[in-house]
């Protein structure tokens, strides 16, 4: 399954944010301080920076930590911290991507380490690898997207961070270097010489970034296009992201002279010129995004009138160009008699749902995105959390009616006890049934201790078992109380079942007790070794789940990931051989663990009777990857 960046790179000319450090300096952060130690002591200054380049239109927002590598950390005291500060980066700019609700990509920022490498400097080329290594390692634990490896002066540093991006990661790489007004790059090297040596190197994407402005960068970008094409390196994606013109001093302060009008014309100038990323950086700011984010969409218009391109219009964005709305496809809301669509394939054919977390704002663009892509792999219901770890989010109830109606995909709605009272989540479960959502996943529900409002209050006037009491007795016509609601409901009843939890007999004795309320299918909690299913089917004894169950399967990421979910996730825990492979996988981690889920996919195939996959960091396209294995669709 290709990577998203690919698909949209295929799509249309894609936006990246504008200077991250010139908005910090402009919010009184002195040039003396350490810019990236601002992702552990003002998180909310970072986070608010990242807010105004989504807002703009960017369809790729990078991480605070350009500097945050060891090298340049030690002079600040601060080169123990890079795992802290990284990590930290990384996550305040996918909950700002997650607020927003809108499908922006993270890029992790890598910056040069000011050192100069041998034969005219004195760094060491191993040790700058591995001063890299850590950095990267750090982002892809964060959980970034694709790789930023930027401001480079030197050929021979690229290379280093490539190898050592590599070496952590497949994930995609955007090599950036930095060019001198006479077009070669700091260190003498030409924009050829460049393109002959990165060639080698599996980058998805090349160009050019900060020095100099956009007249003088965009000549750069045109001569690696024109020697890429005369090597036959024809899937090149280039990138261009100059400065807002020469900084000047005025009254204590850098001043960037060049607007954001002059910017929108360069954006256009760009996307003619066949550059597929486009944005800004020393001197550029939000005014500047939005100025080329309205030019960008102009261009695209106009091209899918006179039927040059395929090209989709961008997301229209507050201060952007209008451009034709996509037409969202309808479906007809299910009838509120008769099985579910779930129902029906249950126990019939094996069946396969993926998770989709709410957004933590308002625009659901990137949950509906989501569900698009897992639909068109093949997929038979999403799943859709309802604030998971106890964090505010979307209502699920409302994600799950969005994504019924406007991508025509049936839904599981995972619903808890712990925010609604015995009358409340009555009244929202026949709000529910009206509008065609009829797959119930009954949860108690995380604790507010563990979210971002420890001291609000639970509510848990039953658990998950009265949850599953409630539903059948709506399927049986009346509430709670015994009152009739007018009909018999037609609710299919999930519940939820933990094989990894340590006191087993408790755990089976709980799920006999929620079969036995009416429970209609078992779903897993993620498991890595299917012994561990087979090890609770013996504790269960006979004669047997008499239901359907779902297999949880949770794709790993990278060996730094594996060891987050197994120490520090409440409800995961991971097998010694999972960790070890994941180990021994390095920079194949992401690979490996596709490999292992469709191993356990394979393996549990002939034993359950679907699958219910949880895809980490809102990376849809990976479940989309472990079901190629099924031949989907």
């Amino acid at each position: 399954m290709p990577h998203p960046l690919a698909d949209r790179l295929a799509s249309a000319p894609l936006l990246l944010d504008g200077a991250m450090g010139t908005m910090l300096y402009d919010a009184g952060v002195s040039l003396d301080d350490c810019f990236d130690a601002l992702n552990l002591t003002r998180p909310e200054l970072v986070a608010s920076v990242h807010r105004q380049y989504i807002a703009a239109g960017a369809d790729i927002i990078e991480t605070n930590t350009f500097g945050a590598n060891g090298y340049r950390l030690e002079p600040f005291g601060l080169q123990d911290k890079v795992r802290d500060i990284n990590r930290r980066a990384v996550k305040i700019a996918r909950e700002e991507r997650e607020i927003s609700g809108r499908p922006v990509l993270i890029a992790g920022s890598v910056g040069p380490t000011a050192r100069t490498l041998a034969s005219f400097g004195t760094a060491d080329s191993a040790a700058v690898q591995d001063v890299y290594r850590e950095q990267v390692e750090a982002l892809l634990e964060g959980g970034v997207d694709l790789l930023s490896l930027e401001t480079m002066g030197s050929l021979d540093e690229m290379t280093a961070a490539i190898s050592a991006a590599r070496e952590a990661s497949d994930l995609p790489i955007i090599a950036l270097l930095t060019f001198a007004e006479d077009g070669r790059t700091i260190s003498g090297n030409t924009p050829e010489a460049v393109v002959d040596v990165l060639s080698q190197t599996g980058i998805t994407v090349m160009g050019a970034n900060c020095s100099v402005g956009p007249q003088r960068i965009l000549p750069v970008l045109t001569s690696m296009r024109d020697r890429a094409r005369a090597i036959g390196w024809d899937d090149l994606s280039l990138a261009c992201m100059p400065n807002a013109g020469w900084p000047a001093h005025v009254g204590g302060r850098v001043i960037y002279r060049s607007s954001p009008e002059y910017f929108g014309a360069f954006a256009r100038q760009a996307a003619e010129a066949g550059i597929q990323l486009v944005g800004g950086c020393c001197g550029t700011t939000p005014d500047h995004t939005r100025a080329m984010r309205s030019a960008l969409n102009a261009w695209s218009t106009e091209r899918a009138a006179f039927g040059t391109s395929n090209l989709e219009d961008s997301e229209p964005v507050e201060g952007a160009a209008s451009s034709p709305p996509r037409r969202a496809s309808t479906v007809e809301l299910l009838a509120p008699e008769g099985p579910t669509e779930v129902a029906q394939k249950l126990g019939r054919q094996f069946l396969v749902s993926v998770e989709i977390d709410p957004p933590k704002g308002f625009n659901p663009a990137k949950a509906l995105a989501g569900a698009r892509l897992l639909k068109e792999a093949g997929v038979d219901a999403i799943n859709v959390a309802d604030s998971p770890m106890a964090r505010v989010r979307m209502s699920a109830m409302t994600l799950c009616y969005l994504i019924q109606h406007q991508v025509g995909i049936e839904t599981i709605l995972h619903f808890t006890t712990r925010d609604r009272s015995l009358m409340g989540l009555q009244s929202e479960l026949l709000g529910a049934h009206a509008v065609g959502i009829r797959n119930i996943l009954a949860l108690t529900g995380d604790p507010p201790s563990l979210g971002d409002y420890p001291d609000s209050s639970a509510v848990y006037d039953v658990d998950s078992v009265g949850l599953v009491r409630v539903l059948s007795r709506l399927n049986e016509g009346c509430d709670s109380a015994g009152a009739s609601i007018g009909r018999m409901a037609s609710f299919t009843i999930a519940c939820a079942v933990d094989p990894i939890r340590e006191d087993l007999l408790t755990e089976a004795n709980r799920l006999r007790a929620k079969l036995a309320a009416g429970a209609n299918v078992v779903m897993t909690q993620p498991i890595f070794d299917l012994a561990v299913w087979h090890r609770f089917l013996e504790i269960y004894g006979e004669p047997g789940i008499n239901v359907p169950v779902l297999l949880g399967i949770l794709p790993l990421q990278s060996s730094k990931h594996a060891e987050f979910l197994h120490n520090e996730v409440p409800g995961i825990t991971l097998t010694d051989e999972a960790r070890d492979r994941m180990r021994r996988a390095g920079a194949d981690g992401r690979r490996e663990g596709v490999r292992m889920a469709q191993d356990l996919l394979l393996e549990a195939r002939p034993q359950v009777q679907g699958i219910y996959i949880m895809p980490s960091f809102g990376r849809y396209e990976v479940a989309a990857e472990v079901l190629e294995v099924l031949g989907k669709p």
